[in-house]
């Protein structure tokens, strides 16, 4: 494509998916939709194409990819699994869980998914378009969010193109995605599960199967997602906002929303976390485009995907490269 050619959106049809997986063998981009958001996919096993996804997105090479593979005997080819690792990818594959394992001697995998560490990232996805992608490609795909590098992520297949543009080479449109949030990443640290990053698998299912789930050690980079300003509008965020001037856009969520803001998105109404974690991608786009001279977010419980919200809105309202 041209520096000036927009990527193209192809419904996800049958013939679609093929083509899509026709480019990926061949060293192209491709975004499509999973259940959480839109992944900018690439043969994990290519060097050369799993550069294009850093280059696409401005993406530090710092910072790790999740490889998205068809099933768990695939995944067994690139990573080490402990007992406890099993008993997780059992009880949420295909799913919203992302696994970072200690990567196999011989896994037919580029380093630079890993950024230079010896463990890799890797889920199964629940998305009948992604699992049909999947399949058809018969590669492993590295495929972090189709954005620009620390904006926010995409929710549907136009978010794509107006952060990617001409960068991708097809983007499947498969509509808005159900979770409209990350992956919970969960990784190992000397035998025990650690909360790696929040997202669309709440804690609490996680530790049903795990037992209670450790923080990650200090200075941990071992997953996507850990940069401390990430996600952010071009608007500043103002958390926890319980009134609103005239000049600020609104982030709504519950049933108690202050009067006077120039805008107002409510992420769920009714206080339901679930709802309010499927909109806060789209939402914040709407109403980063207003114009406002602030957001100001009203506060959201911790409790349940909450967790995983509050980490997006945290690093989204972090200064600009922070370290």
């Amino acid at each position: 494509m041209t520096a000036t050619t927009l990527a193209s959106i192809h419904p996800a049809t049958d013939s679609a998916i093929a083509n899509a997986a026709r480019l990926l063998r061949d060293g192209g981009l491709v975004a499509f939709p999973t259940e959480t958001v839109y992944g900018l996919g690439a043969d994990a096993t290519d060097d050369k194409a799993v550069a294009r996804i850093f280059a696409a997105k401005g993406r530090p090479r710092f910072n790790p990819l999740i490889v998205h593979i068809a099933d768990l005997a695939a995944a067994e080819a690139l990573v080490e699994f402990t007992p406890a690792a099993r008993a997780l990818a059992q009880a949420f594959w295909p799913g919203a869980l992302t696994l970072v394992l200690p990567r196999r001697a011989d896994a037919r995998l580029s380093f630079l998914v890993s950024a230079g560490l010896d463990t890799v990232a890797v889920r199964v996805p629940s998305n009948a378009i992604a699992a049909s992608l999947l399949r058809a490609t018969q590669r492993p795909v590295a495929a972090p969010s189709a954005n620009a590098s620390g904006t926010i992520s995409p929710t549907t297949a136009a978010h794509v193109r107006e952060s990617l543009g001409d960068h991708v080479d097809l983007i499947l449109d498969g509509g808005p995605t159900v979770h409209g949030i990350e992956s919970t990443v969960i990784g190992f640290e000397d035998g025990a599960a650690a909360m790696l990053r929040p997202g669309a698998v709440a804690r609490e299912a996680v530790e049903a199967i795990s037992g209670p789930l450790r923080s990650p050690s200090a200075g941990t980079q071992g997953s996507p997602g850990r940069l401390p300003s990430h996600y952010a509008p071009r608007t500043r965020l103002r958390l926890n906002a319980t009134t609103v001037g005239g000049d600020e856009a609104l982030l709504a969520f519950g049933t108690n929303v202050p009067s006077g803001s120039k805008i107002v998105r409510n992420l769920s109404p009714s206080g339901d976390v679930i709802q309010a974690a499927a909109n806060l991608f789209a939402m914040l786009r709407e109403l980063d485009a207003v114009g406002a001279g602030t957001i100001a977010v009203m506060p959201v419980p911790q409790c349940g995907l909450g967790e995983a919200i509050n980490d997006r809105l945290m690093r989204a309202a972090a200064p600009r490269g922070a370290p």
